[in-house]
């Protein structure tokens, strides 16, 4: 870790000072190199921040002094957020209520952002449709079971048999059903559950075999893809096509300012009216960056890190 100048917002920018932070994968994806996007040197990693307008360029000076949350730093040539104060343009700024505490709505913000994109940019979720979410209990997935209940969705989601209470009570009783994937016969139980009746499915595991989803999926249903194995799966395409199924890949770094605000409000709104929160494993400050980093690494970390910089 290094100093840097503090940096001065331009017209239409302005200086956030940041309060907490998280730590997410895409952020060593991007230091690597592995997620290719423009980084100049010296770059500031980061990409979620909930802070207070501290100095404002023209043409955002209204903004001064508001308590704000930005999703989309260290990227595409933006600095990042792991510093005292970042600059951020006002239209990638969202106001945050005073009932959001910083450091849940820091560690909330790509998992629920991502869930929001995934069910309604992409998944086109209606009420009253059936979704199935793999991997219901991380954050994503937890996410994406809150979300669709809340819209009036019947959910199943996979989950170990040790999570499925605390899924099935992010929905209103009755309303999500889980299935232990790692039982033998979860397949079998999917396809009772679903066969032929899942408008949308959303795996964040990466384990739901394609096979398995041409019987599960309902004419016309949506597939959206967030997550892959690391072998490449057989498609089934014939049995998808001829049901007018259709298949969308996702991930949050290509979603629009306008899609990213749009998520923004529904992380906000998600967090006020569900139960729902992401799971905080650990809370640090601003000098265990590099230790976070390599920890993530190494596979060391589940859940969500927060990074408090600023009292």
């Amino acid at each position: 870790m290094s100093e840097l100048p503090v940096p001065r917002p331009r017209p239409g920018q302005v200086l956030l000072a940041v309060r907490a932070s998280s730590l997410d994968p895409v952020d060593a994806l991007v230091r690597s190199g592995a997620f290719p996007t423009q980084t100049p040197f010296p770059f500031v990693l980061g990409r979620d921040a909930v802070g207070t307008v501290i100095d404002a360029g023209a043409g955002a000076e209204d903004l001064l002094g508001r308590r704000m949350a930005t999703s989309s730093l260290g990227h595409d040539g933006r600095q990042g957020a792991w510093a005292p104060a970042a600059v951020v343009p006002r239209e990638r700024l969202y106001p945050v209520p005073a009932e959001v505490e910083d450091a849940v709505l820091a560690a909330a913000l790509h998992p629920a952002s991502t869930a929001h994109l995934a069910l309604h940019r992409h998944g086109h979720l209606v009420a009253g449709e059936t979704v199935l979410v793999g991997g219901g209990a991380g954050n994503v997935g937890s996410a994406l079971v809150a979300e669709a209940a809340r819209c009036g969705a019947r959910v199943v989601a996979t989950a170990r048999r040790r999570d499925a209470a605390r899924v099935r009570a992010l929905g209103a009783a009755g309303t999500v059903t889980t299935v232990d994937h790692t039982d033998p016969g979860a397949a079998d139980q999917l396809r009772e559950l679903l066969g032929g009746r899942a408008d949308l499915v959303v795996d964040t595991s990466g384990r739901l075999d394609p096979e398995l989803l041409a019987d599960l999926m309902a004419v016309r249903g949506r597939i959206v893809v967030i997550a892959a194995p690391p072998n490449p799966p057989r498609i089934p395409l014939a049995r998808l096509y001829t049901r007018d199924v259709s298949l969308h890949g996702f991930v949050i770094s290509r979603a629009t300012v306008e899609e990213l605000a749009d998520a923004a409000r529904g992380t906000v709104r998600l967090l006020q009216e569900t139960p729902w929160r992401p799971r905080i494993t650990d809370t640090v400050g601003l000098d265990a960056a590099r230790s976070l980093h390599e920890r993530l690494d190494a596979g060391g970390i589940e859940g969500r890190v927060v990074m408090r910089i600023r009292a």
